[in-house]
């Protein structure tokens, strides 16, 4: 076993709020996994010691929130609007309705934004509740 090299000495305050988190049952797996290692950090050690060593015990228990989002959206709502328009608009010459993949290569093509996958133009009609039938 590697040396330790961080030491955690909870106070009895803290070591009651892991505790009663654990017991509880109302906070997420992740923090209670948490709360449990640090518990058990004699054992155990890691990634929550050094979290706790270096910025307290909360940031040791609980999920740091996200700044941004996990996947940008494609546009505002102003692309948005020209694809729903372009949706809602007569069908190209030759073709009876809009498919996906048809809006897809006409936005691209009309340069309203410059990469989009037919996925995404159906999820943002299905957000809309609009259909290509």
């Amino acid at each position: 076993m590697k040396p330790k090299k961080y030491k955690v000495n909870l106070s009895t305050a803290e070591r009651n709020e892991a505790e009663a988190i654990i017991k509880r049952g109302k906070h997420s797996a992740s923090t209670t996994k948490r709360a449990n290692i640090l518990l058990n950090l004699d054992e155990n050690g890691g990634k929550v010691g050094s979290q706790y060593a270096e910025a307290g015990i909360n940031a040791a228990l609980y999920r740091k929130k996200r700044v941004t989002p996990a996947i940008q959206p494609i546009g505002t709502g102003d692309v948005e609007a020209r694809i729903i328009a372009l949706a809602c608009s007569k069908p190209p010459e030759g073709r009876s309705r809009w498919t996906l993949r048809l809006l897809e290569e006409k936005v691209v093509e009309l340069n309203i934004v410059e990469t989009i996958s037919d996925n995404t133009i159906g999820r943002l009609l299905k957000k809309h509740r609009l259909s290509l039938t």
